[in-house]
């Protein structure tokens, strides 16, 4: 029986999911566990060559469970806003809290705590078990006991197999507190609590390093207090609640939550994150939820609701992709293509380790999805320190070069041709023109063109001509668009795919158009495709201004949410990857892009609010534009904006001054720290102040 909690940031349940694939993951960017098993991950830590390139496995000290043999009454509880798991025991004797946390602030450490309070009053010494899991064994990484450190056990070892032949492998060193088998009460003792430390890094300087500064947080009382702080900056941050169903209110908190655990910290400024896997770092073992390998989920599916609040977690994204570059330019080379070819599936080194080589051969979307992540990151930031030292200009170039290299010319159209190409609908291989494919190649060059003018760097003609004369399919008497030459109106397709070309690329088409588009194509997607495809749909009807369907549309994705603690799985059938991050990447797309209609341009933040009638209030607190943090607000047929007082610096010399311009009367209302702009529900922009510097970006 799973009881409903009055706070929709704590999820509980009586009992535990029957499928232990949805017991709920913890992590911070760096460790990644399924509480109670033996098996947890670190990133960038992966073993095995080339397609075989996973995950390593890495055992867990703190996989522990608690009982009593008594009478037992249990329950489970995730608190969201703290990032805390919690198994409560209670027995008529005693009450046994057991909490584990990855630490939010100091990245290698996982933390077990265990508080025992005395139940009735008795002379008797009240013990409870401790049943681990843990042993010191690996299938990817050959441990080995080192010496005992400060009272911690310590094993280290390095992966089996490095990712690219001759390579460097990998090395985990663990340090943790020992377990006893038991824990007990003295009879003197009303209660008492105890900590437990697992500690992984690199090295064995670092181990020690990071566990010294687990004892020191243990012994000045500030390690869960710590903890708690840097969860409190992060909601701080952002914050999407609403007044309507609590089932899409808690959904779009578990979502916002799993994927802030796979980010690093605000304040980590180191090179170690790895990216975003579709699973999170949880999971990713070998033939696990994609072998924890990064797609386009992350830059397409996660990265923009990522960036609409947190520019510094965004750009962690783009170093990611920045420090992967000489392996897209040895794959464009083994290719036979000048530039950048980015893996389909990446992990360290920016080589492609897809089990099948289709995939990484055809699948060459991948290469505009990553430099739209870096188009949105400039229009929402206008940092241009990310194109010059950040090398975010070679990324943007390359990629350009990379596509003018692979497209052929065709006489008969005068278009420039993408030949043997899968789009994002794997259901096909080995087509022409993808219509996805194509848009998204000629975005990424007109960006491309466009920074090269910003940093006064000249453009190679190839660029703009390709991007003018490339093919973007459209089948003039059914007026819709097909997703490749060649394909047939009713024929399935798997997922969100030419339906992507209205939201997020931003293809100009009629109204009509879009509506064909999202007709056609809803018809004969599969319903057990991945979960991130209706929220696409979703955000296509509320353009239309259809609040109702894009509703409905919404809500199938609630069939892929598994179980208590909002775990989402791939397909709705509780199949596929588990954690599935791409799937409330889209959820949470379709209400942060959706209902408010935020567009992100290159000259304002367009926004255009909608909210279905169950909805009677929208908030969402921490957009931030051009250095400034906004707190929205949408109600019944008008929207308020807050600005806040304090702004952080995200990449410009100062927030710039910003305004709302209201479409359809003409107003201009400047947004003054502190204050609240209230407007009826129309078309608008949040741009510079009139009066401001005209010179984009400054």
């Amino acid at each position: 029986m799973t009881s409903e909690p009055s706070n929709p940031y704590i999820f509980t349940s009586d009992t535990l999911p029957s499928d232990s694939r949805f017991l709920p993951p913890i992590a911070n960017g760096l460790l990644g566990w399924r509480v109670f098993e033996k098996i947890m991950h670190m990133g960038g830590v992966y073993n095995g060559e080339g397609g075989d390139c996973h995950r390593a496995d890495i055992p867990c000290p703190l996989a522990v469970t608690m009982k009593t043999g008594e009478e037992e009454q249990h329950n489970y509880s995730l608190d969201t806003y703290t990032g805390v798991f919690t198994h409560s025991l209670r027995t008529a004797r005693v009450s046994a809290t057991q909490s584990f946390y990855a630490h939010r602030l100091h990245p290698n450490l996982l933390v077990m705590e265990v508080l025992l309070e005395r139940q009735v009053t008795t002379a008797e010494p009240i013990t409870v078990e401790l049943e681990s899991s843990f042993t010191p064994h690996s299938d990817d990484i050959a441990f080995q006991n080192g010496p005992e450190y400060k009272g911690g056990s310590y094993i280290f070892g390095q992966a089996s197999s490095s990712e690219v032949h001759g390579g460097t492998r990998p090395s985990v060193h663990i340090i943790w507190t020992p377990l006893s088998s038991s824990l007990t009460l003295l009879p003197d003792q009303r209660q008492s609590r105890w900590g437990f430390l697992a500690v992984l890094a690199g090295d064995g300087e670092s181990v020690q390093k990071f566990f010294d500064t687990g004892l020191e947080l243990i012994a000045s009382g500030d390690l869960r207090p710590s903890h708690y702080r840097a969860w409190a900056e992060l909601w701080l941050g952002s914050r999407v609640e609403l007044a309507g169903p609590e089932t899409i209110s808690r959904a779009l908190i578990g979502c916002i939550f799993y994927l802030l655990s796979a980010f690093p910290s605000l304040s980590d400024t180191s090179a170690l994150f790895g990216g975003v896997s579709p699973g999170g770092l949880s999971n990713g073992g070998q033939g696990q939820d994609y072998w924890g390998h990064v797609f386009w989920d992350q830059d397409t599916w996660m990265f923009p609701s990522i960036a609409l609040f947190y520019p510094k977690l965004a750009r962690a994204v783009l170093e990611y992709r920045v420090r992967t570059l000489q392996g897209a330019q040895a794959n464009a080379q083994q290719q036979g293509y000048k530039g950048l070819k980015y893996p389909w599936e990446s992990a360290v080194s920016g080589r492609e380790v897809c089990p099948e080589d289709i995939y990484g051969q055809q699948e060459i979307h991948i290469n505009g999805d990553v430099i739209m992540a870096f188009k949105h990151y400039l229009y929402l930031t206008q940092d241009l320190q990310m194109f010059k030292e950040g090398r975010g200009s070679e990324v943007v170039w390359g990629v350009a070069d990379y596509w003018v290299s692979r497209v052929t010319w065709n006489s008969e159209d005068q278009c420039y041709h993408l030949k043997g190409v899968m789009p994002p609908d794997e259901y096909y291989f080995n087509v022409d023109n993808s219509v996805y494919t194509n848009a998204v190649a000629r975005y990424s060059l007109l960006f491309a063109v466009e920074l090269a003018h910003l940093l006064q760097h000249p453009a190679p003609p190839e660029w703009q001509d390709v991007a003018d004369k490339i093919k973007i399919p459209f089948d003039t008497e059914l007026n819709y668009h097909p997703e490749f030459d060649g394909y047939q109106k009713g024929h399935p397709v798997k997922q969100a795919d030419t339906v992507l070309l209205g939201f997020p690329l931003g293809l100009p088409m009629t109204s009509q158009v879009r509506r064909n588009d999202l007709e056609f194509y809803e018809a004969v997607t599969d319903p057990r495709g991945p979960a991130m495809t209706w929220g696409m749909f979703a955000v296509g009807w509320l353009e239309l201004g259809e609040a109702k369907k894009a509703q409905d549309l919404l809500l199938k994705c609630f069939k892929n949410i598994q179980g208590p603690f909002q775990v989402w799985s791939e397909s709705s059938d509780g199949s596929g990857a588990v954690n599935f991050l791409t799937g409330m990447g889209g959820f949470l797309q379709a209400v942060l892009f959706g209902y408010t209609g935020f567009r992100v341009k290159r000259e304002c933040l367009e926004f255009c609010p909608l909210i279905p009638s169950d909805i009677g209030i929208l908030s969402v607190k921490g957009v931030c534009y051009l250095g400034n943090k906004m707190d929205w607000q949408v109600k019944s047929q008008e929207a308020c904006v807050t600005l806040r007082k304090q702004a952080e610096d995200f990449g410009n010399a100062e927030p710039s001054a910003l305004e709302i311009f209201l479409k359809n009367s003409g107003t201009r209302l400047p947004l003054i720290p502190g204050e609240t702009v209230t407007f009826p529900w129309q078309p608008g922009e949040i741009r510079k102040q009139s009066s401001a510097a005209s010179c984009w970006p400054l």
